[in-house]
This record gives structure tokens, sequence and C-alpha cells, in this order.
């Protein structure tokens, strides 16, 4: 008892020491999260879901343009390499001529797509669509009305899972899946894939490319995911657009999303691009490439 007794006095005194001569290692220690502890990031990006609606959370794109380009996805290569290493495949814009690009993620989705077409059509402007596959298939006049009224079409995924966390085979299901969903509506397979979240492997990357693909992110992100003011979507494009640039809006999105801001800027940025002398074009006419396969 007596030993016992004195070695834990000792380890005490030995504590104390460390704490003095290493107070910054002691306090990280201290903080750090125990291993296999999910931080609530971890938590969130952990969720799947298989519901269309559910599928797609508040937030369409998790990475903001400013941080596109330093986000590492889990495969190896950052994005920023990839766009480097496969430039005829991998697009955020396009030449640098007074032209500019729409797009819209996460539709069909009846409660904001239709007021986007709408505003679309009265100031006879086209834009690019990226499709998911469940909401198509759940919404297919919505399809059909964006084809007949001279819009592009690309494919977002079936369910809008983050593709970096997809087996190969899985991954390829969502995209073939989905085209042929399309289609079946559209009339073509669509050459355009923009990625959940703009990310994606090296592996899938190769295998767009070797297929005949292109993977369009964007360089203007209004951000409208968040719930956005109509000055806020407009400012966050008008301060950041310029020759050749494609645009990241939203016309879907989750339960409870609010995207009454990018339907309310939309006739605005329209008209003050126009006045500074832009002229909007779908992807495949900035890309100067088909819109099919």
């Amino acid at each position: 008892m007596y030993y016992h007794r004195r070695g834990q006095k000792l380890l005490v005194v030995l504590g104390t020491i460390i704490v003095m001569l290493f107070p910054t290692y002691s306090s990280e220690v201290a903080s750090a999260p125990i291993q296999g502890q999910m931080t609530p990031q971890d938590l969130t990006q952990s969720i799947s879901v298989s519901d269309e609606d559910k599928a797609i959370s508040a937030g369409g794109s998790a990475t903001n343009s400013s941080s596109l380009n330093n986000h590492k996805n889990t495969k190896g290569l950052s994005l920023s390499q990839l766009l480097h290493k496969y430039p005829e495949t991998f697009k955020t814009s396009g030449p640098r001529n007074k032209v500019i690009a729409l797009t819209f993620d996460d539709v069909p989705d009846p409660r904001f797509t239709p007021q986007l077409l709408n505003i679309l059509k009265k100031y006879h402007v086209k834009a690019t669509f990226f499709v998911v596959g469940s909401r198509a298939k759940k919404h297919p006049a919505m399809v059909k009305r964006m084809i007949r009224e001279g819009h592009a079409i690309g494919n977002h995924s079936y369910n809008h899972p983050q593709f970096v966390k997809l087996e190969m085979n899985d991954f390829r299901t969502q995209i073939i899946k989905t085209e042929n969903i399309i289609q079946t509506l559209a009339g073509y397979k669509p050459r355009l894939i923009r990625p959940p979240y703009g990310d994606i492997s090296e592996q899938q990357l190769k295998w767009a490319k070797n297929h005949g693909y292109t993977l369009v992110n964007w360089n203007v992100d209004s951000l409208d995911w968040k719930g956005l003011s109509k000055n806020q979507v407009r400012n966050n494009i008008l301060a950041n657009v310029g020759r050749g640039a494609i645009i990241l809006q939203h016309g879907g999105g989750g339960p409870g999303s609010h995207l009454q801001g990018t339907i309310q800027a939309l006739p605005e940025v329209i008209t003050i691009m126009r006045k500074r002398g832009y002229t909007f074009v779908t992807v495949p006419q900035l890309l100067q490439v088909s819109k099919s396969k």
C-alpha cells in the first residue's frame, strides 16, 4: 500500500512538470477529438439517403468558388490539380469572350423551376439545367419544358450523392441511370456532367473522359442555396462575373430550402449584364461542344 501511494504521488509530480514545461502540447491533447469520435461536420457528411427530396441538402454546392480550387477530395488530387491535368474534360469557365452561362442545379423542382423558366422565357435567355435523375423521373413535364424552350440539359446524378464517397460501380450507375431518364424525356444523352458539390475523384474523371463526357463546375457562385436575399444573390454574381463565366445557381433544393432570392435577382442580373455588353448562352455554346454524347 505504501509503495502504491508513493507511486501515485510520483505520477502526479511528473504530470505537473509536463504541464509546466509543455503547456501548449498538454492543451492540444486535452482538446483533441477522441479517436473514432465524429465531428458535427463528419456526421453531416456521413448521412446517406435515397429519398428524392431528402437526397439534396440545403446546399447544393458544398464548396463555394473561393474554396473550390483548394479543396482536396478524398481520392488524392485536389480539384485545381484535376482541372490542370484534364483541361479538355474538366471545365469551370469558357473562352474569355463577352458571353456568360447561367446554370441551375438540382432541378426539376415544382416550387422553383417553373418560376425560373418563366423569367428566362420573358427575357429570351437560354440557360443550362443540371438535372437530378430521381426528380426528372417524378416531374418529367418540367424537363420536357426545358427542352421545348431551348435550354441545355446536364447530368447531376440520380440522387445527389458526393461522388468521391462512391465506389466506381455506384458512380457509373448514378450517371447512366440519370442519362437514360433524360434520354427518354429529351431525346439525347447529355454530354455535360456536374458533380454534386463540385467534387469528383481522378478515377471517376478518367472514366468520364473515356466515355465522352465533359465535366462542368463553375467560377461564379451565387451561394443562393444559403437562402440569401435578392440583393445578396445579385451582388455575389455581379461582383465576380466576367468574360466566359459559368454562374452557379439553383433551381431546386431539399425540404425547407428557400430560393426566392435567386428568382427575384434573376431579372436584374440579366438586365445589368446585358447593359455591360454580355450575351447569355448555354454551356455547350460557351464551351463549343455538343449537348449530347
